[in-house]
């Protein structure tokens, strides 16, 4: 399934690597569910979240200036924090 990680710059802590966000990749497995780390570093009551591996093309990621267009790069990225994608 393919998932676009939003973009948003809200202040203060965020795990959501800034250089994916507004990406396109593709979900490789889901790896559990975990407190919201970004409730949890303000001591407000976390939600639990599903944290996600997410895989994206070099390409996505870099584009023209990606040395390896075809390679991969996975993140894990708070199910909060993706959207799915259509391309239709």
């Amino acid at each position: 399934m393919k998932v676009r990680v939003l973009y948003q710059w809200p202040p203060g802590h965020v795990r959501t690597p800034a250089y994916l966000r507004g990406k396109v990749g593709i979900i490789e497995r889901r790896i559990g569910e975990f407190k919201n780390p970004e409730q949890n570093a303000y001591r407000a009551k976390p939600d639990q979240s599903h944290l996600i591996r997410v895989r994206f093309k070099m390409k996505e990621v870099w584009g023209d200036n990606a040395e390896r267009p075809d390679d991969f790069i996975e993140a894990e990225i708070y199910e909060h924090w993706l959207e799915p994608y259509d391309a239709t």
